[in-house]
């Protein structure tokens, strides 16, 4: 039973530092000439150059992706 313990506790933290690197929300607007997105909840995302893009309005539900860091983002995925 304890090895159980043992082995489950790492991944409580691992899952855990993987929904804090991945924040959702409703975009409020987006600022397409420097790739700003900001969310209804107030917080804003630059998006690097090399990351692409879906077609953006506001109003739409995104997840936005962050590296390990949780500094920078690395994808943006649109929501149906």
């Amino acid at each position: 039973m304890k090895t159980i313990i043992l082995i489950a506790t790492p991944l409580v933290f691992l899952a855990g530092a993987a929904f804090a690197s991945s924040p959702n929300g409703v975009v409020a607007r987006y600022n397409h000439g420097v790739r700003v997105i900001t969310l209804d909840n107030g917080k804003s995302y630059t998006v690097p150059h090399h990351v692409a893009l879906p077609p953006l309005q506001a109003g739409e539900t995104v997840s936005i992706i962050l590296n390990d860091e949780g500094d920078r983002v690395t994808a943006v995925l649109k929501s149906n």
